[in-house]
């Protein structure tokens, strides 16, 4: 059970600061944001706010920002499709319901024959108990009631996502990966709070564990290794390399105490890994930095190495081809989570970090329907100084569309065969 909540919550968190991205800015574009949804699938509860319908669904494996006039049809009125429609002041339609079930009957039930709610902002059509076509005018502020009861704004054509410029729409596609990276920022940096401190990779001693050999040999607490065996130290990771290479072996500590340089003899305790493997110890500590700017600047160095780490790793498929294994999803998200819940809060910020950041790198790949191809075609947009046709662009967001399904469900089963493999 623990595991699923962290997982949740993880999950949970990452969706909703990434969805917040798109929907700041594309409010600050003037663009209508309909529906900003935590969850899939069937709705729970929701309530309107400021043109906004926030919804929370059952489902808790991701979340929405739908934004008019972008990737969506629920302003789509047909011939011969029935609606109810309520008029305010000057008979003015204030609201239009598509519900199948639970229609308010307060309305006027209507047979659309003709609508266009962008620009002229009418609908035509036969109401209940008539014989003659009627032509309503709507409001450009009126509410759609869905087929499942959310309640959304209509778009006319300048509140939609294509008639902002293309610098704001840009920035609205690349909010979402943007807020990945700050959240992986401060997640870093509230891990280095809770520890804290930074563990320095200076080559110091921090810490020296009862009962162990850099006690025996009586390293303390401050003590700067120079060399070992006359080969020069610059790390913590270059001791500790020396030392899980010598098991069991005598080797000569040169280290700097209180200003003065002295030896001091250390054998390492041998000590098998999970892997099998018999490596050296001596039990020795990392020395901590716990100053405010060494906390705050862990926060991005962290995120930096990682990012780079990663289009490391991209960057090599172009050499040595595709590897599914580089990646993973859903499965391998929850088996992982299940080993940092042992860590407690600080393995779960420290795996929220690391997924935020992979997640955003992974939504700024050029693939179609993903934010990174939404940006190239901003770019292409820019160059060309218009737009793709409208049935272009949507042809190639449909094929990225089914790339990155396939590609889900190739990794998923990759995950489930690495787990029971």
């Amino acid at each position: 059970m623990t595991t699923i909540i962290a997982f949740i919550f993880i999950f949970s968190v990452i969706v909703i600061v990434h969805e917040f991205g798109h929907y700041y800015f594309a409010k600050k574009a003037g663009i209508l944001v309909r529906e900003f949804s935590i969850g899939m699938g069937p709705k729970i509860f929701h309530f309107e706010a400021e043109e906004t319908t926030y919804t929370l669904r059952m489902l808790p494996i991701g979340g929405y920002v739908r934004m008019a006039g972008l990737e969506e049809m629920s302003d789509t009125l047909t011939k011969g499709m029935q609606v109810v429609i309520e008029q305010g002041e000057d008979d003015i339609i204030d609201t239009i319901s598509l519900e199948n079930e639970g229609q308010n009957f307060a309305g006027l039930p209507l047979e659309v024959w003709a609508a266009d709610l962008e620009e002229d902002m009418f609908i035509e059509g036969i109401p209940y108990g008539s014989e003659e076509k009627v032509r309503y005018q709507v409001s450009k502020t009126a509410n759609i009631v869905e087929s499942d009861g959310t309640i959304v704004k209509v778009a006319p054509i300048e509140r939609q996502f294509q008639s902002a410029n293309i610098w704001q729409r840009l920035i609205v596609n690349f909010a979402g990966p943007m807020n990945n990276f700050i959240l992986g920022v401060l997640a870093f940096i509230l891990l280095a709070f809770m520890q804290g401190g930074v563990w320095s990779n200076e080559a110091e001693i921090g810490a020296v564990q009862a009962d162990s050999a850099a006690q025996a040999a009586g390293l303390e607490a401050g003590d700067q290794i120079v060399s070992i065996d006359d080969q020069a130290v610059e790390s913590f990771d270059d001791m500790q390399a020396i030392i899980q290479s010598n098991p069991n072996q005598s080797l000569t500590f040169t280290i700097n105490r209180d200003g003065k340089e002295q030896e001091v003899s250390v054998t390492p305790q041998a000590t098998e890994t999970e892997s099998g493997e018999t490596v050296g110890v001596i039990g020795a500590q990392r020395a901590q930095d716990t100053s405010f700017m060494a906390k705050i600047t862990f926060g991005f160095t962290s995120a930096w190495t990682m990012i780079t780490g990663i289009f490391s790793i991209i960057g090599g498929m172009f050499k040595t081809g595709f590897d599914i294994n580089n990646f993973g999803g859903p499965v391998y998200m929850y088996q992982t989570t299940s080993q940092v819940v042992s860590f407690g809060m600080t393995g779960i910020i420290s795996w929220l970090a690391s997924l935020s950041i992979n997640l955003g790198i992974v939504n700024l790949l050029p693939v179609p329907a993903l934010d990174g191809g939404k940006i190239v075609l901003n770019l292409v947009e820019l160059v060309r100084g218009k737009p793709l046709q409208a049935k272009t662009e949507g042809m190639i967001n449909i094929v990225g569309a089914v790339l990155v399904i396939v590609l889900m469900i190739a990794v998923t089963w990759n995950d489930i065969m690495r787990m029971f493999g």
